[in-house]
């Protein structure tokens, strides 16, 4: 090879390497706890930082996931969320927490985490849980992972995949999961696709669900709940 050839390419992996992370950026403190004041609000890929000076145990400290969370919806599942929101002590970590809470044949409906991969385990109850992989391959369809969990079991859903959790026994379930982000986000699949503001040109729903326009119609008119 080249010596120019050679030193492109070792430019071009510094580069890459210099702007991909796995997950949020690695703080360069001690702590940044976040400032929840909107008026003093900024364009920051995260949190604004309290002044170290007047920081507080308080600020690393949440209380309140003994408590269930309140499944009496359309689907069943309550997501309690501790993440930078909830948190401020976790900005710039990579790192937030749920408890997921199941009434009987509760589900927590296919969703992605577009920036945290989460790693589940099962606490109370049994759950039938799975991932689909993205990008198929010619002629094949977007393959499934799924698993049977029970108490003290653990499973991770890889980071943006669609992913879901079904509790399929008669008593309550409960979970927690870890995800690596600060702020991990969800995108509930059918909330999103069918519940948007302003909503999709049925005709594109149509199209992409290969079904009449009444269903779509239909569809869109149904109130989808938001279990987080």
């Amino acid at each position: 090879m080249a010596p120019k050839s050679f030193a492109l390419i070792i430019a071009i992996l510094g580069v890459l390497t210099s702007i991909i992370h796995a997950s949020d950026p690695s703080p360069l403190q001690d702590f940044c706890v976040a400032v929840n004041d909107s008026m003093t609000a900024v364009f920051v890929n995260g949190k604004v930082c309290k002044d170290p000076k007047v920081v507080t145990a308080d600020d690393f400290f949440k209380s309140g996931l003994n408590v269930p969370g309140n499944t009496s919806n359309n689907v069943g599942s309550a997501v309690t969320a501790v993440n930078v929101n909830q948190l401020p002590g976790l900005n710039t970590f990579g790192i937030s927490l749920v408890r997921i809470d199941y009434a009987p044949y509760g589900l927590n409906p296919p969703h992605t985490h577009p920036r945290g991969t989460e790693v589940l385990t099962v606490h109370e109850g049994t759950l039938y849980v799975g991932f689909v992989l993205s990008n198929p391959g010619p002629n094949m369809k977007n393959k499934l992972f799924t698993k049977i969990l029970h108490p003290g079991d653990v499973f991770v859903f890889p980071i943006g995949l669609i992913h879901f959790q079904f509790n399929v026994g008669k008593t309550k379930a409960v979970a927690f999961a870890g995800l690596s982000s600060q702020n991990p986000g969800t995108i509930t699949i059918a909330n999103a696709v069918f519940g948007s503001d302003p909503p999709i040109n049925d005709d594109v729903l149509a199209k992409a669900f290969q079904v009449d326009k009444k269903v779509v119609d239909y569809l869109q008119s149904q109130f989808w709940w938001d279990n987080n």
